[in-house]
């Protein structure tokens, strides 16, 4: 396949390592970066099949500023929820592409470990089975790619897992021990589960390498982004503080917003999510922690 990727940070960069074993791939980006076939959006664009590797907070505005020909077959491996519009990635896509012509990606894989070529399994998720087994194949050896239908299921379950994730570290860093982290993860999935499926979302999604798999790897390692959020969090340094330095995105301290706000909305039961929103905005994670305990649920 000859695949053009948008977004050249640090998923954009090793999704352009992986996928450049077995195609002709080119990458761009807003800053320049020393990678061989590093070229101009316009080149980028005159492939057919595209990779979306920008930070979630930025698609919209994005595809606002650089409408995409509805002919793309497009690959979103973003997490998130747009917090503007409380609008999932997917629900935002389809303003501007066919269903037919969309595909997400979803599953555990940190991106310094795809670099390094280590085995990794993913989930290509699309209503168009015959797009998404051209994405899955074109992956390299070391990465299983399995293809699904559940879209909403991925795309929630990429998102929630991030503020999992951030209230992880956040036990972690308080040294609460391996059985809070346990529970926290246990219940942080169920939660997933409920929010998912208030949207048609299938259990299995949540089960398998986009809900568990995925929850599992980004709330109990440091090469998380979200995680570290917690950790520092949980040190009580201001969030400003975190942010500055991990010179990165965490997707988590967004999503948690969308998702204290749609939950308020739709009357779904998130006290996870709600208690990471908390700290988020000045609560004491200690104080979090006793409220947790507390609920009856």
């Amino acid at each position: 396949m000859k695949i053009g990727i948008i977004g050249a940070g640090q998923w954009g960069s090793a999704l352009y390592f992986a996928f450049l074993q077995k195609n002709e791939v080119f990458i761009t980006s807003r800053h320049r970066h020393d990678l061989p076939n590093f070229t101009t959006l316009q080149k980028v664009l005159s492939c057919e099949y595209l990779v979306l590797a920008l930070p979630a907070q930025v698609i919209r505005p994005w595809l606002v500023s650089h409408p995409i020909s509805r002919d793309h077959k497009v690959l979103l491996a973003s997490k998130g929820i747009d917090i503007q519009t409380g609008k999932f990635l997917n629900q935002i896509l389809e303003e501007y592409l066919p269903l037919e012509h969309l595909a997400f990606l979803s599953g555990p894989s940190f991106a310094a470990e795809v670099r390094k070529a280590l085995p990794t399994a993913v989930v290509v998720n699309s209503k168009n089975v015959e797009l998404a087994t051209q994405y899955a194949d074109a992956f390299p050896d070391f990465i299983k790619a399995y293809v699904s239908d559940d879209i909403v299921g991925a795309e929630i379950a990429g998102a929630y897992k991030n503020v999992i994730a951030i209230a992880s570290g956040i036990s972690d860093g308080l040294e609460l021990g391996n059985n809070a982290r346990a529970a926290l993860l246990a219940r942080g999935l169920v939660e997933m589960d409920r929010f998912g499926k208030h949207f048609g979302a299938k259990d299995e999604t949540f089960l398998g390498l986009s809900g568990a798999g995925d929850l599992f790897l980004t709330a109990s390692s440091k090469l998380s982004r979200n995680y570290r959020v917690g950790l520092g969090l949980a040190r009580k340094e201001s969030l400003e503080t975190i942010l500055k330095k991990l010179g990165e995105v965490a997707e988590g301290v967004y999503t948690a917003k969308a998702i204290y706000s749609i939950a308020q909305k739709s009357g779904i039961y998130t006290p996870i999510a709600n208690e990471v929103y908390a700290i988020l905005n000045g609560k004491d994670p200690k104080q979090s922690i006793i409220d947790l305990l507390e609920r009856k649920a």
